[in-house]
Formats: structure tokens, sequence, C-alpha cells
């Protein structure tokens, strides 16, 4: 029996990210700025593709709906196996969310479900990446591509997970003559592979993610370090009404930490899943599907 009252899913933090923390409040900048520059330029989509945006305040920001061109009175496709915030970013912007079931080994969401429930109103489609887990993105894919829609990707989980050779929020692999436009979603909340506490990234487009910078910060064309920094001018323009959920350094600190160990949380989390699947094995008779 524990003396000490059992948290859910606390976060593994050390010394390094202490350390960072505190270098950051004794520094001249707490708000977002320098590291969180460099978080948004250490993360390997970034690298990769130079898509990361790294600039909402949650991973499933609805910059991504917004962003995707869908609007009022328009239908995103999505599964009721999620968090009710998949849901809140399409009432966010007046759409109306379109809910199909999932699949019984993976419980991502069904492409044949997907395809049945698209009308002459649907724009966009939003598959989650259930706990890391990739969806079928081939399948949706071609859904998309035929009917003209969207895919913002809710991969709150998935970093760093991959669907073949392709890491989760990279470009998709499309045919040039049909172009499908894409936003992924990622969140780093405390209980996620990595924690900045709060916080998330868009990654897409680079014209889209400079649309969702615009939206994650009062819709201002530029932000306090671009205004207030050495290299920077305090003029600006404000250019649409926007939110208030950029990344502060502060969280930044955490991130940039909690990115270096990241392989070795998902090393001990495979071990857990073996180890888990090897117990109940002699119970229950499991079905998975091979990794994708």
């Amino acid at each position: 029996m524990r003396d000490t009252f059992l948290t859910f899913s606390p976060p593994s933090i050390g010394e390094e990210e202490i350390e960072e923390v505190i270098d950051t409040l004794r520094s001249d900048w707490i708000t977002t700025g320098p590291k969180t520059n460099a978080l948004k330029a250490s993360l390997p989509i970034h690298r990769r593709t130079r898509r990361a945006g790294g600039e909402f305040g949650h991973g499933r920001d609805a910059g991504g709906a917004g962003g995707a061109g869908v609007g009022a009175g328009d239908e995103v496709i999505t599964t009721p196996m999620t968090f009710c915030s998949t849901v809140h970013v399409i009432e966010h912007v007046g759409a109306r969310p379109v809910l199909v079931d999932v699949l019984p080994d993976t419980l991502t969401i069904d492409p044949e479900q997907v395809e049945r429930a698209v009308t002459a109103r649907t724009r966009a489609l939003l598959p989650v990446h259930l706990y890391g887990h990739p969806c079928d993105m081939d399948a949706l894919l071609d859904i998309a591509q035929r009917h003209n829609l969207a895919i913002v990707e809710d991969a709150a989980h998935a970093l760093p997970a991959r669907y073949k050779s392709r890491m989760i929020g990279a470009p998709l692999i499309t045919d040039h003559r049909l172009p499908v436009v894409n936003l992924t979603a990622f969140s780093f909340y405390a209980t996620k592979n990595m924690t900045t506490a709060e916080g998330g990234m868009l990654t897409g487009d680079p014209d889209l993610i400079d649309q969702a910078r615009l939206w994650s910060l009062h819709g201002m064309s530029h932000d306090a370090y671009k205004r207030y920094s050495a290299e920077g001018s305090w003029c600006y323009e404000v250019v649409l009404p926007g939110y208030k959920c950029n990344m502060t350094d502060i969280q930044a600190s955490l991130g940039l930490h909690q990115l270096k160990k990241l392989p070795g949380f998902q090393d001990g989390g495979s071990r857990w899943w073996r180890a888990i699947r090897l117990r109940s094995g002699r119970c229950v008779n499991w079905k998975c599907r091979p990794s994708m």
C-alpha cells in the first residue's frame, strides 16, 4: 500500500528541465521567444520538412479547421473515439461534426464508414491517430482526393509515430494533379508522449502555418519577440480577430529536454506494452494489426 497519493500519469521531469526553466526565469525573456524558436527548430518534423508551426497553445486549436477552409454550414467527418476538443474545433468555426464508427482492432476511424458519410456539404476529414496508432491514411487520402476534401490530422498522441515510411505530420504523398489541404495537430499536454505542461504544435503547408500563426496571437503580424528584441521592430498590424494561444519560453524550456528523451520514453512504453500482451494473452484473445 502506498503512503502517498498516486497522481494520474505524472510526467517524467528531470533536473535538465528544471535547470532550463530556471535559466529562462533568470533571463530577460519568458514569453514566446528564442527558446520557443529553438524547440520548433529541434522538432524532427520541422528539420525534415520545414512544416512545423509550434505556435498554438493546444494541439487541436481552431486554426486547424479554419486553416483548412472549413466554415459555417460545412460538415467535417470525424470519430467519437477521441477527446471532446476534436469535435470542439469543428463547432468553433460553425461547421457540423459528422461522427462515424471505428475499426474494431485499432479503434481508428473506419474509411468505409467515412466514404458512406460524405455529402455535398462535406469539406474535411478529421482522423484521430488514437493512442499514437496511425489511421489508414492511404484509404482516407483516396477519399479526400476523389471528393476534394481537406485532411486535418489529430495527432495529439502521435509524436513520433509513422504511417509506413511517413512521419505523422510530414506532407501526405499525393498525386500532384489532386492536391489535398493537409494540417496536423500535436499536443504537448502533461499526459502526452512529451510535455511542455500545456501547448502543442500545428504542421502543414508554410502558407497555412503563417495564417495559423496570426490566429494564435490576436491576429498580430509580429509577436513580442519580433517587436522588442534587438533585431525586431515595434511596428505591427492586427489583420484579423485572433486568439491568444501562443507557447511561452517557460513551456519550451521543458520541451527542449523532453524532446531529447522522447526515444527513451517510446522504448519504455514499448516494453510495458510487450509485457502486458504477454501476461494478458493467457486469458484474452488479442487481435492486433501489424505495425503500420
